[in-house]
């Protein structure tokens, strides 16, 4: 992503990282067995696990939501937000596949995801505070 604003003077980093989102979350919240899929392949869904994605897709589209509408500093504290949210998500998908509790290429596939998520969001903070 370019260090350029975008629309209404938010960074590139934010439509993306919203893109992101919103492309995750819906997903997780309409199709929950392609994420399941890709982490226990040919066996049946677990319903908790469909449980769980589809609060992860709901949580995932209200954040992407969020760095869509939110101005300011609202916009401001998303951004601190999901650096937190999306930092915490990397550690857990790294630790899980250091553990062997996922497939090697599955756990490095979530934790670049989830870090390149919490690249633009710290990216896009940083920008909004060197353009104050």
């Amino acid at each position: 992503m370019t260090g350029k604003p975008a629309v209404e003077g938010r960074p590139a980093a934010v439509y993306g990282l919203a893109g992101i989102r919103l492309f995750n979350g819906v997903t997780g919240l309409l199709a929950p067995a392609v994420f399941i899929d890709r982490l226990d392949r040919g066996s049946e869904p677990n319903p908790a696990a469909v449980y769980a994605f589809r609060l992860f897709g709901i949580r995932t589209v209200l954040l992407g939501l969020d760095l869509l509408t939110k101005r300011g500093e609202r916009l401001k504290e998303e951004l601190r937000d999901g650096v937190l949210i999306h930092g915490s998500d990397t550690v857990t998908a790294a630790m899980l596949g250091l553990r062997g509790l996922l497939p090697p290429r599955t756990a490095v596939m979530i934790t670049v995801i989830s870090a390149t998520n919490t690249a633009l969001a710290a990216g896009a903070l940083a920008m909004d505070r060197r353009r104050k």
